[in-house]
């Protein structure tokens, strides 16, 4: 299980973008990446590829490391690091250490 999935709100601690707080877009788990809504973005010169499709330049998200974020607990609403804890029905659930909360 990982700490963070998709649509987390995170906090970028370390990089470019220190202190920037953003949405969770994509993960690639194998590469320990992800992309953040607002976060790294880059510049990419495009070129049209269909007739009457317009060229141009576009900023986008671009990916960084996992360990460059730290989740946010939706009820103490602050950066936190994560536990996991063992619930009833034998399921594996991520916890916030601040306050004890599931996530």
């Amino acid at each position: 299980m990982m700490r963070v999935k998709k649509q987390d709100k995170v906090l970028v601690i370390s990089g470019k973008d220190k202190g920037k707080v953003g949405e969770i877009i994509e993960i690639l788990p194998k590469k320990d990446k992800l992309k953040v809504k607002g976060v790294a973005i880059a510049t990419c010169h495009v070129k049209p590829r269909k007739a009457g499709a317009t060229g141009g330049i576009v900023k986008k998200e671009s990916y960084i490391n996992l360990s460059k974020v730290m989740p946010i607990c939706g009820s103490c609403n602050k950066a936190t690091r994560v536990g996991f804890k063992s619930l009833a029905d034998g399921k594996k659930a991520r916890n916030c250490k601040r306050c004890g909360e599931i996530f």
